[in-house]
């Protein structure tokens, strides 16, 4: 991922309602949901709904699908995998004692794996 990319994805963030959104699908993983259900379970209007999820489906952070008259959106979680891996991507490099961070074993592992 590059920095433009990133700070699209960022920029198509910074809205309460599309943060909203796109945690609302995560927690929906894979069946994701119609327009109408988002709408529904966020209590937002369907013109309004429809800016958001054009916003974060160009910022590759939905996917959709069209299933008859309906569309389904679902979170890109490899996207946004890819963009925690940018931002994590040099985790640690100037500790000499390794990550600090909770939970980035992953993060240790590959610097161990790089130092000589």
């Amino acid at each position: 991922m590059d920095k433009s990319t990133a700070t699209h994805m960022f920029e198509s963030l910074a809205s309460g309602v599309r943060l909203d959104i796109v945690r609302l699908l995560v927690r929906h993983g894979h069946e994701g949901l119609v327009a109408g259900e988002i709408a529904e379970t966020l209590s937002l209007p369907r013109t309004n709904l429809s800016f958001h999820l054009k916003t974060l489906t160009q910022a590759d952070l939905l996917r959709v699908t069209q299933e008859g008259r309906y569309q389904r959106y679902r979170a890109n979680l490899s996207a946004m995998d890819d963009l925690v891996r940018y931002l994590t991507e040099n985790c640690c490099a100037a500790e000499s004692e390794g990550c600090a961070l909770p939970g980035t074993t992953e993060c240790l592992e590959s610097r161990e794996k790089s130092l000589p």
